[in-house]
C-alpha cells in the first residue's frame, strides 16, 4: 500500500481541528482575564491535544517516507513532501508557539508588564514564534538589567 495514499486519519479535518482550537486558545490568552485555570485548561487541552495530534502522526507517518530525515537539508525537505508529515510539522509549530505563548503571558504578568504592552509579544509569537519570544527576551532583560541599575 502507497503511503501517500492510504489516509488513515482525516488530514483536512485534523488541520482545521488543529488549527481552531489553537487560534480559539489564543484568543483566551489574549483577550480574557489571566486566570490560572484558564491558562492551566489551555495547557492541558489544547497544549496536550495538539502535542498528542503530533505524536500518532509522528509514530505513523514519520519513518514512512524514503530519504526523510534531519541530516541535510534536502533530507528534511524530502519529509515534508508527505501531507502527513507536514501537517505533523505544522502541529509542531502550532503547540510550540502556543506554549511559548503562554510562557511569555505568565511571565510578564508576574513582572508587572500590563496586557496592552504584552500584545505585540503575543501576536509577533504567534505569528512567528521564536521572533515574538526572541522580542521578549530582549524586552524583559533590558528591563531587569535597567531596575539593576536602579537598585
Amino acid at each position: 500500500m502507497n503511503v501517500e495514499t492510504a489516509h488513515v486519519l482525516p488530514l483536512d479535518a485534523l488541520f482545521s481541528l488543529a488549527n481552531t482550537a489553537a487560534l480559539l486558545a489564543w484568543v483566551a490568552l489574549i483577550a480574557m482575564p489571566r486566570w490560572a485555570r484558564l491558562r492551566r485548561a489551555i495547557q492541558a487541552v489544547v497544549v496536550l491535544g495538539l502535542c498528542l495530534l503530533y505524536t500518532v502522526l509522528i509514530q505513523v507517518y514519520f519513518f514512512r517516507v524514503p530519504g526523510g530525515g534531519f541530516g541535510t537539508l534536502g533530507a528534511v525537505q524530502q519529509l515534508f513532501t508527505l501531507r502527513e508529515v507536514a501537517l505533523a510539522g505544522w502541529v509542531h509549530y502550532l503547540a510550540f508557539d502556543l506554549f511559548v505563548g503562554l510562557w511569555i503571558a505568565k511571565d510578564a504578568d508576574h513582572k508587572g508588564f500590563s496586557r496592552l504592552v504584552q500584545l505585540p509579544f503575543l501576536f509577533a509569537t504567534l505569528m512567528a514564534g521564536p521572533i515574538g519570544l526572541l522580542a521578549w527576551l530582549v524586552t524583559r532583560e533590558a528591563r531587569a538589567r535597567r531596575a539593576a541599575r536602579t537598585a
